[in-house]
């Protein structure tokens, strides 16, 4: 072989191994770059602190990526986290609350996660059933949601102390936020879901080639009803950490532009926006990278409107190496 002919062999080699392996390698980059020049990232308050912030990513963007994976979308699982983060406060603060707090903690956690697969089953049915477009469909919610959050709370910021809800946003297991574990509980579920049950098989197979799937006998509306339940579940799950984060519940701003957040994640950790794909991890990966590249730049003294041009620059990307991969 000619010393030309290995140089192109190594270059193809490493281009596809930048391709298949490209979230880790952006991983490891910004974990160096932050370890050389970012204060304090080495601390375990940072550690934390990022955990903190990207199980909620973590958690609606494995969501995010079983809709994806159908080859859909969902633009309203940021109004669903404001939805369920409005009405737990509500709850646990009513008179029915402050006199049973144990059943008090437990409707505000229940109700509004109920609430929150209802919304996905309005997307799924109008998605399945009616036939409406993924992105149509979900605006709906995207932009109604928000608003009936609002009119619940009159507007208003609900501020809160109660330490048994607060678990869910500042609780610890192991030394490690509880919210962290819930995010991989999660998803080894979904992993076990996706590659030990017929329901995981339908999903990737609609994704692939819909027709086939309802050709084949699939039962490809519930299957597409279960992913947007399953995605709002988790968006309303995501709405309750925040909340309880905070120790208060703020409709305008919580889940704000988490739609694009859950997709770059998805995207980034492996999902092909045609659909056909669901890796559960990752997503998780995604997730992380997209949080580090916020933390990353705010933490250097770059302004927060940058981070958001930073996101939409890794979707572009993510989509190209996908392109690449496909040609």
């Amino acid at each position: 072989m000619s010393i030309s002919s290995a140089k192109q062999t190594t270059s193809r080699a490493t281009t596809r191994m930048l391709r298949e392996n490209g979230g880790v390698v952006a991983l490891v980059a910004l974990l160096v770059f932050n370890a050389l020049f970012t204060p304090n990232f080495l601390q375990l308050q940072t550690l934390f602190v990022n955990i903190s912030q990207v199980a909620t990513i973590a958690i609606v963007a494995m969501g995010m990526t079983l809709v994806i994976a159908t080859g859909g979308i969902d633009l309203s699982v940021g109004a669903v986290m404001a939805l369920s983060g409005a009405l737990a406060p509500l709850i646990f603060q009513s008179q029915f609350g402050i006199d049973y707090p144990s059943l008090g903690i437990a409707a505000a956690i229940g109700v509004p996660v109920l609430v929150a697969l209802a919304c996905g089953l309005f997307n799924g049915v109008m998605v399945a059933k009616l036939n409406v477009q993924p992105i149509i469909a979900t605006l709906i919610l995207f932009i109604s949601g928000r608003g009936i959050a609002q009119v619940l709370t009159n507007g208003n910021l609900q501020t809160f102390n109660n330490p048994s809800f607060s678990y869910l946003g500042t609780g610890k297991v192991l030394g490690l936020p509880f919210q962290g574990w819930l995010a991989l509980g999660i998803a080894v579920i979904l992993f076990i879901v996706m590659s030990r049950t017929t329901f995981g098989r339908y999903v990737l197979a609609i994704g692939g080639n819909e027709r086939a799937a309802r050709l084949s006998g699939g039962p490809v509306a519930r299957v597409k009803i279960g992913v947007y339940m399953i995605c709002g579940g988790l968006a309303g799950i995501a709405g309750l950490i925040v909340v309880a984060i905070n120790s208060a519940s703020d409709a305008a701003r919580n889940g704000s532009l988490m739609e694009l957040d859950a997709i770059a994640a998805a995207v980034v950790g492996g999902a092909l926006l045609q659909g056909g794909r669901a890796p559960i991890f990752g997503a998780i990966l995604g997730a992380v990278i997209i949080q580090l590249v916020k933390y990353t730049l705010l933490a250097n003294g770059v302004e927060d409107e940058v981070a958001l041009i930073a996101k939409a620059g890794i979707i572009l990307v993510a989509v190209y190496v996908q392109q690449a991969r496909k040609e």
